[in-house]
């Protein structure tokens, strides 16, 4: 059983025996499943149409906690429902997780059925629309970084986190007698992906102890975002069947590398790849001159979608390969913007910013958003930088905090344009509470530094 289920497979598949469970799932705002697990004959004889959830799951914090100040829900209104359609295109296997079946759903409002405005998957779905209008198709990939430990998820929580064994002791960057140790958790994960129908590439070790990449091939934007969130989902679940804990905390040691999402694209006219122009400087087209150009510009109104958490931040240092500066470069790993491939067909953009926590949907619904104002301004794009761009006095700086990445949020006249003021707010609200929470607490780092010397 490989790949993607139709309905009617499904339905096949239940009445076999082969399949008892059906995960029907949607991304939250973390860009995590959420849902519920259906006895199989029941998802295909009535729930495949629709099932409700509680709508506070769209206003909450990794904690799951439930913070005011949110338009669309609040104890004042009731904490309400959602309906979750199911979108029967997303039907997959889940081969590590015995007899059962996923779905991915939108979300909608349980009044009017309309999508949600800020559920992530409606959020890209409208970007996706926007760029269909001018002629475009926009294809993505997603570089997944994590790190595996030597113990398992409850172990590492009894100790209060601090027990913290990467499964190696050393860099294991593109390392193979390395990575041949870590096997007994990236075969499997690398296998029972690509039979879920995931299009997967090749896993690596990455530039520290423990650290792993999964490459997933490039596909349709919003294809691209449904891979990463269950591959991300599957990796973690998968680790735990074997005894170790993943993590995809971008900064989990303040000496250790951080942990990156990397995301290519590019736009296409049918089957023509609408960034390649070999005419032009570096195989360019004007078209991707200025999509690039409003990549860059926009840059710092779309961080917080690249960075949602205090810990993002602290991933964005130099001669460390996670960018500072919104400029690009030919090949060049220390800018935030790559170009790949040039002078071919397979020419396109690296956004090198965003880390292993960012929300793939938000994330990729900013960048087509920015993209987009690129092309409808016929923005020009500035010569590449060369050499070393942490050293570049002349290029601009992303926002270095996640308390000046919301308030670029909150001002962005594109985003609210593009994205409109409730999303704009919604998220704003969500950065918001992220930094509060942590201005509430007492880090070990201060206890240290002053309980005697203060």
């Amino acid at each position: 059983m490989t790949g993607k289920l139709t309905f009617d497979d499904l339905k096949s598949r239940v009445k076999d025996g082969l399949i008892d469970t059906v995960l029907t799932v949607f991304v939250d705002m973390q860009g995590r499943l959420m849902g519920k697990r259906f006895h199989a004959v029941n998802f295909v004889e009535t729930s495949f149409k629709e099932t409700h959830c509680c709508n506070y799951l769209l206003a909450t914090d990794l904690e799951m906690a439930t913070p005011d100040g949110y338009a669309s829900t609040s104890w004042q209104s009731g904490y309400g429902d959602y309906i979750m359609a199911p979108d029967l295109d997303t039907i997959r296997p889940v081969p590590w997780l015995d007899g059962t079946a996923m779905v991915l759903c939108d979300v909608l409002d349980h009044h009017t059925h309309a999508p949600v405005p800020h559920s992530p998957r409606a959020i890209l779905k409208t970007q996706i629309e926007r760029l269909e209008a001018l002629g475009f198709q926009a294809k993505m990939a997603t570089e997944l970084e994590f790190f595996l430990f030597e113990k398992s998820f409850e172990d590492i929580r009894k100790s209060g986190f601090r027990d913290l064994d990467p499964i190696s002791g050393y860099n294991e960057d593109y390392h193979i007698l390395q990575t041949t140790k870590e096997e007994g958790v990236m075969r499997p994960i690398r296998n029972h992906l690509f039979a879920a129908g995931l299009p997967i590439e090749n896993s690596k070790g990455e530039a520290e102890a423990g650290q792993e990449e999964l490459n997933i091939r490039y596909a349709p934007a919003l294809d691209c975002a449904d891979h990463h969130s269950i591959a991300k989902h599957a990796i973690k679940e998968i680790a735990w069947q074997h005894g170790h804990a993943a993590t995809f905390l971008p900064k989990w040691h303040k000496d250790r590398v951080g942990s990156s999402s990397h995301v290519h694209q590019s736009l296409w006219k049918g089957q023509e790849p609408a960034f390649a122009d070999p005419s032009r400087p570096h195989g360019m087209s004007q078209i991707m001159e200025h999509y690039m150009a409003g990549l860059i510009k926009y840059a710092p109104d779309y961080t917080y979608f690249l960075a949602p958490y205090v810990n993002s931040y602290k991933r964005f240092a130099k001669g460390t390969f996670a960018p500072t500066k919104t400029v690009w470069s030919v090949d060049n790993r220390t800018a935030g913007f790559r170009l790949c491939g040039e002078n071919t067909k397979g020419v396109r953009v690296e956004c090198r910013i965003g880390g292993s926590d960012l929300n793939p949907y938000l994330a990729q619904a900013a960048m087509l958003a920015a993209g987009i104002k690129g092309i409808e301004d016929a923005l020009e794009l500035a010569p590449a930088t060369t050499g070393d761009v942490y050293e570049d006095a002349n290029a601009a700086d992303i926002p270095q905090t996640l308390r000046a990445a919301t308030e670029t949020l909150r001002g962005s006249a594109f985003l609210r344009h593009a994205f409109g003021d409730d999303v704009v707010d919604h998220y704003t609200r969500a950065a918001e509470w992220e930094q509060e929470e942590f201005d509430r607490v007492v880090t070990d780092w201060e206890i240290a530094r002053g309980f005697e010397r203060a």
